[in-house]
């Protein structure tokens, strides 16, 4: 069996965790997060790429290189504000599960509204830096997943 190849992919400001709001996001850095990611990934023998930028353009351009099988995402703000990130993961048919690190469902209500949640295989939202480690073991023990 030929190895799973996952992307990553981290929307903006994440790269601020660890000293931004830790009351919504912990104290985990991204670097923190990342690490956990490739040390799961390596006992579940998937090759990972890992991608953050604050900038909607660089993330739609990734999305568009991808080769991926299957692609974990945090759009953070943009979640609620690009049409453009959403309409390039249904343009390459990319597979995707989306993930926050907060319950946004318990937040300021313009948190609530997604622009890709319905277009996602699922959405993992509140479980901290475990749902990124959630959505890798979905991913690994799904042999075929559909939208």
């Amino acid at each position: 069996m030929s190895k799973k190849k996952i992307s990553i992919i981290h929307g903006p400001n994440l790269n601020l965790l660890g000293e931004r709001e830790p009351e919504h996001y912990g104290n985990m850095t991204l670097e923190d997060i990342n690490a956990k990611l490739k040390e799961r990934a390596g006992e579940l023998n998937i090759e990972i790429d890992i991608f953050q930028s604050n900038s909607e353009a660089e993330i739609i351009e990734k999305i568009q290189s991808l080769t991926s099988d299957f692609t974990i995402i945090n759009p953070a703000a943009f979640t609620h504000s690009s049409v453009a990130i959403r309409d390039s993961l249904v343009a390459k048919k990319i597979r995707f599960i989306e993930v926050h690190l907060s319950n946004v469902f318990a937040r300021e209500s313009f948190r609530k509204n997604s622009f890709f949640s319905d277009v996602a295989v699922g959405v993992i939202s509140g479980l901290g830096p475990e749902g990124y480690i959630a959505a890798l073991n979905y991913i690994n023990q799904s042999e075929k997943i559909s939208r």
